[in-house]
């Protein structure tokens, strides 16, 4: 979300989603309340990291930087803790997924943790249990929530193909093997379901990636409840996948609101909107009762980059465009 007042932002989510509000990120205040500084500063456990000229690098002991994330989001759960009194339902929190994290995340020699095997067996052992912690402690603050777990993974697809530059830009990282990258992604996913204490949590996972590509089956494999896109970016090739997802029970966030400010005409017609996800479902032969079962209508990625009138309204439109397709699947 754009702008750097954390509490009139979770005032305004709260307010404006009732059946998802979520724990914003607001990367306008600087280093440590980005996304990759956030989930590296302030959630991977026994690892450190810094921020350097060229990027977040591994560090050997905690700094200021880590000390600047973790005061971030301690400030961001305070008010998300203030303005969910009583509340009860699912709440979303994100945190960046392993494979994201080990191509932007530098080892000491400035190359991408993505480079170095155990480097990234590592980083998702770490953060695993960072984000087991962090489930548990949203679920501490807002006892009556349903915590859902979004992992952003917007470089998968390129971890996938091989199109990660090494440092010098020269060269890209080896392609990682699909099993490597499932593996992770499911140790992940499985921490999401116990708190820190070991007792049973129920945190269901969403993969988001804004990036061509998304492998569904992949993600449906590594225990994926739902799958967060861009649905501009679906092409027919990516039918079947999406198809086989719908049937298996997995959510679709389907991303039709424009993440930035768009021309002088605004946003269309909530129906308008949607028009393309009911176009996807036509052509999938999907029954229209599953429709507003099985999808949730969201931006096509993050809001950071609108003006914050623009924001507040892209969410409420949201709204109003999943009520469009429950009343009206056709």
């Amino acid at each position: 979300m754009p702008g750097t007042d954390v509490r009139e932002t979770v005032k305004a989510v709260t307010q404006t989603l009732e059946a998802l509000p979520f724990l914003p990120e607001l990367p306008a205040r600087g280093p440590g309340a980005d996304m990759t500084g956030r989930t590296a500063g302030a959630l991977l456990a026994e690892l450190y990291v810094r921020l350097e000229p060229s990027g977040w690098r591994v560090g050997d002991a905690p700094g200021r930087d880590t000390r600047r994330a973790r005061a971030w989001l301690r400030e961001d759960l305070d008010a998300l803790e203030e303005f969910t009194q009583g509340y009860s339902g699912a709440l979303k929190v994100s945190a960046v997924g392993p494979w994201t994290l080990a191509a932007s995340l530098e080892r000491r020699n400035g190359e991408a943790m993505l480079g170095d095997a155990g480097a990234c067996r590592y980083l998702a052992e770490s953060l695993a249990e960072g984000v087991r912690g962090h489930l548990a402690e949203v679920r501490r603050r807002v006892p009556g929530a349903t915590v859902v777990l979004q992992l952003d993974e917007p470089s998968l697809t390129a971890v996938l193909t091989g199109r990660v530059p090494t440092a010098s830009g020269y060269r890209t990282h080896r392609a990682v093997d699909r099993a490597v990258v499932e593996q992770a992604l499911r140790q992940v996913v499985a921490a999401a379901r116990s708190t820190a204490g070991g007792a049973a949590g129920d945190s269901p996972v969403i993969v988001h990636s804004c990036a061509p590509g998304v492998p569904f089956a992949l993600l449906r494999r590594a225990g994926a409840a739902g799958i967060s896109f861009d649905l501009s970016l679906l092409t027919e090739r990516d039918d079947e996948a999406v198809g086989e997802a719908v049937e298996g029970g997995t959510a679709l966030f389907a991303g039709v609101v424009p993440g930035t400010d768009p021309p002088a005409g605004g946003l269309s017609d909530p129906a308008g909107s949607v028009m393309g996800v009911r176009t996807l479902w036509r052509r999938l032969g999907l029954s229209p009762g599953l429709l507003a079962e099985s999808v949730a209508v969201t931006p096509a990625c993050g809001l950071a980059g609108a003006s914050p009138a623009y924001a507040r309204a892209a969410l409420a439109h949201c709204a109003r465009a999943a009520r469009s397709l429950e009343d009206d699947p056709e």
